[in-house]
């Protein structure tokens, strides 16, 4: 039975290391010490049951039906607001998004460093780049 520890099922959910913790606290996510020195592993199973709750509850949050494919699940790292806008960054497993947004969206949503977001893309405009073919 595969186990991971809290970092890895972290980077798996695109969460930080503190939800995971959380969630196994607050008896989400069972975990149990794996080693005398007392770290916490996860059961793969449950790992990946939690992986289709949230997902679940992701597409379930969508009102409607939403033609954008191109969605990336993961933590708020950073926000930075002036009067009018703000700039999320968010990390999604390697990928980093940044977005400007109004402050007034960023506040009605919550965004904080360690908030669980989706950044939702659409863009009728897409560079495609092959790093190979540049002299």
């Amino acid at each position: 039975m595969p186990e991971f520890r809290i970092s890895e099922a972290a980077a798996l959910l695109g969460v930080s290391d503190d939800t995971v913790r959380r969630w196994v606290d607050a008896g989400r996510l069972p975990a149990h010490r794996a080693d005398p020195g007392g770290r916490l592993t996860i059961d793969g199973r449950a790992l990946a049951h939690l992986a289709q709750q949230l997902a679940t509850a992701s597409s379930d949050e969508r009102p409607g039906t939403v033609s954008a494919r191109n969605r990336f699940t993961g933590i708020v790292t950073r926000v930075l607001r002036d009067t009018v806008m703000a700039q999320v960054e968010i990390q999604a497993g390697p990928h980093r998004v940044v977005s400007l947004i109004s402050r007034e969206a960023a506040d009605e949503l919550g965004l904080e460093p360690g908030v669980l977001a989706v950044a939702v893309v659409k863009a009728t405009e897409v560079i495609v780049e092959n790093p190979r073919s540049h002299p």
